[in-house]
């Protein structure tokens, strides 16, 4: 009887730290919501989404503007003044580095996932 007293303080432990890590730290393969960000607020924050590339993409001069939509279907456009990675074109989803912008997503980088 003591043997099992004794294993059940660690093994709570253990339950609650697991539950702790799989619903807190471990990273979801899912897409983002443009919800979750404060348009108020113009600091940069990661965010997944889908890349529609059927909208197509539009370059003049150093600004760059094409579509994406978060995991709401929520479809919103992003501008920005940044390097294209030459895989977007095949990509489906990416992550983008920036904050919203009056009706659109001000990017600061976009990365290829």
């Amino acid at each position: 009887m003591k043997k099992i007293q004794k294993l059940i303080l660690p093994g709570l432990i253990i339950l609650v730290v697991s539950i702790i890590y799989l619903f807190y730290f471990a990273s979801s393969d899912g897409l983002d919501s443009f919800s979750d960000l404060d348009a108020n607020n113009n600091a940069v924050k990661d965010i997944k989404v889908k890349y529609l590339s059927e909208r197509g993409l539009t370059q003049q001069g150093g600004s760059i503007t094409f579509f994406v939509s978060d995991k709401n279907g929520k479809v919103m456009q992003v501008f920005g003044e940044f390097q294209v990675p030459p895989e977007i074109k095949q990509a489906e989803i990416i992550t983008l580095q920036g904050h919203i912008s009056g009706s659109g997503f001000h990017a600061h980088k976009v990365i290829v996932d």
